[in-house]
């Protein structure tokens, strides 16, 4: 049974200066190079003349570091297929949908994300609904729950590099 998880992260940069970022291929090649895969590639990226930014990035952890409960069914290394597609900023926000996937396994990921401006900070605020299923009997939903937790840490880490690559690059 796919499981959902509601999470938020506030940027001190605006609405613009963390969509812009998103924008920029060095952001995007410097942010797969901190990510602590094994491997990342920025598979395709392409930004709209209205403003939308579709991309696409494959990152590849190794087999001897990922969890015991998934070395149990899955043997070799994992292969994360990302798919944001974010839209222009309208009305001060953007939305994106996110999809994620994992090479040769019954995993899945669906999303929706809103970047607008943070309530207090001045800055912006991103909430993503995600929505993970693996279909793996006995141990599926063992998997979403770590997927889920992993989602969480993966948002803080983001924020993190996406707020100092605005400070250095803006």
């Amino acid at each position: 049974m796919p499981r959902s998880f509601d999470m938020s992260a506030d940027y001190e940069g605006t609405v613009e200066q963390v969509h812009r970022a998103f924008s920029d291929e060095h952001y995007w090649l410097a942010r797969l190079a901190d990510s602590g895969a094994d491997d990342a590639t920025l598979e395709s990226m392409r930004v709209g003349a209205d403003g939308s930014i579709d991309v696409v990035t494959v990152q590849v952890l190794r087999s001897d570091r990922l969890p015991a409960l998934v070395s149990q069914f899955h043997r070799g290394d994992l292969c994360i297929r990302r798919d944001e597609k974010w839209g222009p900023i309208t009305g001060g926000a953007a939305n994106a949908t996110v999809l994620g996937s994992i090479h040769d396994l019954p995993v899945g990921l669906t999303g929706t994300a809103v970047l607008a401006p943070g309530t207090d900070s001045g800055g912006a605020r991103l909430t993503f609904r995600g929505t993970v299923e693996v279909r793996v009997p006995l141990v599926g939903a063992k998997i979403e729950n770590l997927i889920g937790s992993q989602l969480v840490e993966l948002l803080i880490a983001e924020q993190r590099f996406t707020t100092m690559w605005i400070a250095e690059n803006a």
